[in-house]
């Protein structure tokens, strides 16, 4: 019986994981909370086959979960989309013991609602760009408090933003209160601290980019720099896990969102869909586009002419951007 599949679903949390386990009929053969513990959980299946089927649902420390047991278990793993399996469950109760059950089951009958469980090199890429925005958020966050006591003060600084004129008047200038200056001369201290982080953690994504052929190519294509190859890298992973530039585009969040009813046909703004750190960049980077390539600025120019709003021709430009560029970053032209 052990040669026999089995499918397990496998609700994760921190200290631990509610495991189902399942036949291919559909009867329960195991339903228990065990240590988030790789071995503890393989020990447990492995008594009722070797063949294992899982599915886990899509959370912080679910992918590390789900390499180490592909790994050591050989088990075939995939992650559930959580929205998509709670939609699914239709039912006002919730317990790790029905959830466990339900990802099973989804798994046994092949409707599990699968998102890309990226590899471990992806995922480490993923923390540092992510790491290095968190930064830069942090560094506009202070430059920004620093221009509302300059403001509260009635000031005007002489000098240009983030210019070492302006951190230097930061520093000295007599038009603040005292209290004031001394509040401002740790704002800039944070500043500074937060450009070296930052210069730090970009040559750090130097390192470990330098031979991954993705970004190479990326950063050969007009309006992609380092910043929005190493995002986009670290955010879509593979061009070929998409079966076309059009559910790419969506995965970026770059797709209209139809609010048409009856006779009305409208668009809603853009979905609210992926990652918007992947979304902003891909926004600026088609700002770039419009304004210095050609081919895309006369494409820009035909929807401005047209009367489209601004903002609404430049996330057309990125979403014709990311369809096509899904065909430029395809295995097969890379090697070309």
């Amino acid at each position: 019986m052990k040669n026999v599949p089995v499918f397990v679903g496998l609700d994760y949390h921190q200290d631990s994981v509610q495991v189902c386990v399942m036949d291919s009929s559909g009867e329960v053969l195991k339903n228990d909370s065990y240590r988030n513990d790789a071995e503890v959980i393989g020990k447990v299946v492995e008594k009722y086959g070797v063949e294992v089927r899982a599915g886990i649902e899509s959370c912080t420390g679910a992918a590390s979960l789900a390499d180490v047991l592909a790994m050591r278990s050989g088990w075939t793993i995939d992650l559930a989309h959580p929205g998509f399996v709670s939609r699914m469950k239709q039912n006002p109760d919730k317990t790790d013991f029905t959830d466990a059950r339900m990802l099973a089951d989804l798994e046994r009958v092949g409707y599990l609602p699968k998102v890309w469980l990226a590899p471990q090199e992806v995922r480490e890429l993923r923390r540092l760009v992510r790491y290095r925005q968190q930064l830069v958020d942090e560094r506009r966050r202070a430059k920004l408090r620093i221009s509302a006591l300059l403001r509260d003060q009635r000031v005007r600084c002489p000098h240009g933003s983030s210019t070492l004129g302006w951190r230097k008047w930061l520093k000295t200038t007599k038009e603040v209160s005292e209290e004031t200056q001394w509040i401002l001369k740790r704002h800039v201290r944070r500043v500074d601290g937060l450009d070296r982080d930052v210069v730090e953690v970009e040559a750090r994504l130097i390192r470990l980019t330098k031979k991954d052929a993705l970004v190479a190519a990326l950063q050969k294509q007009k309006g992609i720099g380092q910043v929005t190859a190493w995002t986009i890298r670290a955010e879509v992973g593979r061009f070929d896990r998409f079966r076309t530039g059009k559910q790419l585009a969506r995965f970026c969040g770059l797709t209209p969102r139809n609010a048409s009813s009856g006779q009305r046909q409208a668009d809603a703004g853009l979905i609210s869909a992926g990652n918007r750190q992947l979304r902003s960049t891909l926004i600026e980077a088609a700002h770039r586009l419009i304004r210095y390539d050609d081919p895309w600025k006369e494409f820009a120019k035909r929807l401005l002419d047209r009367g489209k709003p601004k903002c609404v021709v430049v996330a057309a430009a990125a979403n014709r951007w990311m369809r096509w560029l899904f065909h430029q970053m395809q295995p097969g032209s890379l090697a070309a």
